[in-house]
Order: C-alpha cells, then sequence, then structure tokens
C-alpha cells in the first residue's frame, strides 16, 4: 500500500505542488511574524529561507521535468539534497534555542561576495537578530519545533520517493 503510494508520488503534480505552494507558505508565515509580529530573523532563520527558497526552486523543477524520466529523478534527487540541508538548519536553530548546540551566531550570513542575496532581497535576506528562541506558533509550539518535525518528515518522504523512483527506472531500462 505504502509501495503504491511513493509509486504514484514519482510522477503526481500534486507531490511537487504540494512541496511548492507549503515551500510558499513556510516563506509567507516567516515574512508574517518578521513585519506583523516584530520577530526578526537570525542567522540561522535566513540559512532556513534559504533553503525553503531551494525548495521552491526545485519543486519548480520537478514539476516542469517530471515528464522526462532522468530529469524527474534528478529533481527527487535534488529535493533530498535540499530535505538534508534544511532538516541540518533546523536542528542547529532547535539546538540553538534549547541549549543543547553552542555556537557562534552573528549577523553575517557567511555567504560568497557573488551571491549577495542579503544585498539584493533586504527585506526577506537580511540577518536582524542574534540567535537564542524562535516565536511560538500555536500550543507551545515553537517555529523551531515545527521545521526540525517538517524538515524531517520531508526528508523521510523524498528519500523514500527517490528510491522507489529510482528502483523503478533501474527496472524500466532492465527490460
Amino acid at each position: 500500500m505504502i509501495l503504491k503510494f511513493l509509486n504514484i508520488l514519482i510522477n503526481s503534480p500534486k507531490y511537487w505542488l504540494v512541496c511548492l505552494f507549503g515551500g510558499i507558505a513556510a516563506l509567507l508565515v516567516a515574512l508574517l511574524y518578521q513585519y506583523a509580529f516584530d520577530e526578526w530573523p537570525c542567522v540561522l532563520c535566513i540559512h532556513i529561507r534559504l533553503w525553503i527558497t531551494l525548495l521552491v526552486v526545485v519543486s519548480i523543477a520537478g514539476l516542469l521535468l517530471r515528464k522526462f524520466k532522468i530529469l524527474n529523478l534528478f529533481s527527487h534527487f535534488s529535493l533530498v539534497l535540499v530535505a538534508v540541508g534544511l532538516t541540518e538548519r533546523s536542528y542547529m536553530l532547535l539546538g540553538t534555542e534549547r541549549g543543547f548546540v553552542f555556537g557562534d551566531c552573528g549577523f553575517d550570513v557567511g555567504l560568497p561576495a557573488w551571491f549577495a542575496i542579503e544585498s539584493w532581497l533586504p527585506w526577506i535576506y537580511r540577518v536582524e537578530s542574534s540567535c537564542g528562541y524562535t516565536p511560538e506558533l500555536v500550543f507551545g509550539i515553537t517555529m523551531a519545533e515545527a521545521l526540525m518535525v517538517i524538515s524531517v518528515g520531508l526528508l523521510i518522504l523524498s528519500v523514500a520517493v527517490s528510491i522507489v523512483g529510482f528502483i523503478e527506472m533501474k527496472s524500466h531500462y532492465k527490460t
């Protein structure tokens, strides 16, 4: 049953649309908290925004390339890499909030000079605060906790879909 569901997701536009609109929704929630509730982003928050932006880009590519087997599989593997990066940054954010990760969290995004996105789009990618806590969303769940659960869920799903897609493509080319 699960295998059949994953097989459907491999070529489904709905899968990519959920990823696309989920990423857009996450960015909008971040901007809502930033501008409506004065919860300014730290460097880890900006890193997470960058990974979510890449999620949106990969989702658009996956949606457009899903009819081409190899490019579709490449899109799925790219989504796995995005999910890994998002999970790692979410873990660091949660660890900083909870105190089990200690590190220097300054105001430098750490990107190369040729990719000065914080200068190009400061309203979304400029560091405005130091790390330490994230706002509560609902029922006592913080943004860092929600990001951790969502990113791990995305990672598990994207790995499973990629594996099934690889197996399907491998069996397709064997016959």
